[in-house]
């Protein structure tokens, strides 16, 4: 199972340019980086990307972010995936960018 990462296109590339992030402004607000699990990614970009385009969705393998990972309660009881340090770029399994469509972000073919 992977967790997932929605990052507007400057956010993603100052993780790439600089190896690491605390994340947007949400999760420095936070003081953790907010993810989602497959079953919640649609939903978290409907709610918190709404209308935005040029966003990219990034896959990590939450086994290996370690003990800094932690399972909260957060929209409606569920258990969100919450990393208390820097998500550093070998953390990620992948990216694809996530475009706006006519009814909505296109999500990548397969399951999440």
């Amino acid at each position: 199972m992977l967790i997932y990462k929605i990052f507007r296109r400057p956010e993603w590339d100052a993780l790439r340019a600089k190896g690491q992030t605390l994340g947007a402004p949400v999760d420095l607000a936070d003081r953790f980086i907010h993810f989602s699990t497959g079953a919640q990614v649609m939903e978290t970009a409907a709610r918190h990307f709404n209308g935005q385009s040029d966003l990219v969705l990034v896959a990590c393998d939450p086994a290996a972010l370690g003990a800094d990972l932690k399972w909260e309660p957060s929209r409606g009881g569920a258990l969100f995936p919450h990393l208390y340090r820097p998500l550093a770029l070998s953390d990620v399994v992948w990216d694809k960018s996530l475009p706006l469509g006519a009814t909505g972000h296109i999500f990548p073919e397969g399951p999440l």
